[in-house]
């Protein structure tokens, strides 16, 4: 009797195991999608963050991209069908997590990376994706310092220097400001440096500015707010994450301060609509794309954002279109495009065709310059918020020369 129930928990053991083996050697999704259809997959990366301060935009700036994985998600390469894998990577907003973040995607074995929303996790992974010979496409994330120096990551966006100059201009032709109050989160690449690039050009049309940083984990702004006051401020300029912006608008409105607040693109988004929404608080931004600029890829994007709560929920709970879900979609069209450029999924062919991309998306045509990768864009949207919707009203087509 010892013998035989020997033999049979030996048997029991063996069928577990394979049970366990099997159970971890599940094929993903897109793996299970190309043994059934027989097609190879390529992997693209998905650099963003899910979490932290820049979550919100992060979430949106994703939301395009897999929207754009709906819509194709498939490639021709070298005369062969691919399906197209999104291998996905929360940064968590953070230039200390960015790096383990981007080798998980090295890891993944992935042919280009796309991301992020947020220049300083960009900045600070830039040197894995290097090292492994991958190359990465920017999707929001203007600091100059991205791409400078470098040959493998590229951007779709305009730059900071440009954003930087069209809303001092705005501020100086919309509100006839005189003063400026700047506020900037301290160590923060993107908001330090957009805050930088607005004060020179507005001090050169004959302005003055008054500046300040926030260090990181503040959430009380009133006394920087009634600094702005004492400066006799007319436009208050914030360029910081929306969690951080939220705040500022509370605390605007709580005051009674009757001065505009000004930012750039991070601001583009429904959770600042929320937080100014019924309020009395004058919010305008710049950004990268109108809605309606498109009128079949929003009546798309708003369809499949309502088909699935997730959707739903990562885009802040409505169907607006945020600027950075357009440049999501953009940006994953333009991988396809290096992809079939470069009649290969190797990384290294994939960053030489990437130099040679001619593409028209949504948000506007997309050809990179030859010194640094950076898309030629002259163009910002200007729009203020409605307090009384909570939509974005177009305010002006801003260009600079």
């Amino acid at each position: 009797m010892k013998r035989v129930f020997a033999i049979l928990l030996c048997v029991a053991m063996v069928l577990s195991l394979a049970a366990c083996g099997s159970q971890s050697a599940a094929p993903a999704k897109d793996a299970s999608a190309a043994a059934s259809s027989g097609n190879k997959v390529v992997k693209i990366g998905v650099f963003e963050p899910a979490s932290g301060d820049n979550g919100a935009g992060g979430k949106q700036e994703t939301l395009g991209i897999q929207y754009a994985h709906s819509v194709q998600p498939t490639v021709d390469i070298n005369g062969e069908t691919y399906n197209v894998e999104l291998v996905t990577a929360d940064n968590e907003s953070s230039t200390d997590k960015a790096p383990s973040a981007a080798s998980s995607l090295v890891s993944a074995g992935v042919s280009v990376v796309l991301g992020s929303y947020g220049s300083g996790v960009s900045i600070a992974a830039s040197d894995v994706f290097a090292n492994a010979g991958i190359p990465a496409i920017g999707v929001t994330c203007t600091n100059p310092q991205v791409t400078e120096g470098n040959t493998h990551y590229f951007r779709i966006c305009f730059l900071d220097p440009f954003q930087g100059t069209v809303l001092a201009n705005v501020a100086m032709d919309q509100f006839k400001a005189k003063t400026a109050y700047v506020l900037t989160k301290l160590g923060d690449d993107y908001s330090v440096g957009l805050g930088k690039y607005f004060q020179e050009t507005f001090e050169k049309l004959g302005g003055k500015v008054v500046s300040e940083t926030f260090p990181d984990g503040n959430s009380d702004f009133n006394s920087y707010l009634t600094n702005a006051v004492n400066a006799k401020a007319d436009v208050i300029f914030a360029p910081v994450s929306t969690e951080a912006a939220a705040l500022i608008i509370d605390q605007v409105n709580s005051k009674g301060l009757n001065v505009p607040l000004l930012a750039g693109d991070t601001w583009d988004s429904n959770v600042i609509l929320n937080a100014a929404k019924g309020k009395n608080v004058k919010v305008v931004v710049d950004t990268f794309y109108q809605e309606g600029g498109s009128p079949d890829f929003d009546k798309g994007i708003k369809e499949w954002i309502n088909s699935d709560p997730t959707n739903l929920a990562n885009n802040g709970g409505d169907d607006t279109v945020a600027a950075v879900s357009a440049m999501g979609y953009d940006a994953y069209f333009t991988a396809l495009e290096a992809l079939k450029g470069a009649g290969s999924t190797d990384p290294k062919a994939v960053n030489e065709a990437l130099w040679k991309v001619d593409y028209t998306g949504v948000a506007g045509h997309i050809v990179f310059d030859s010194t640094n990768g950076d898309a030629k864009r002259d163009t910002a949207y200007v729009k203020v918020a409605n307090t009384q919707t909570g939509a974005w009203d177009f305010l002006a087509e801003q260009k600079v020369q």
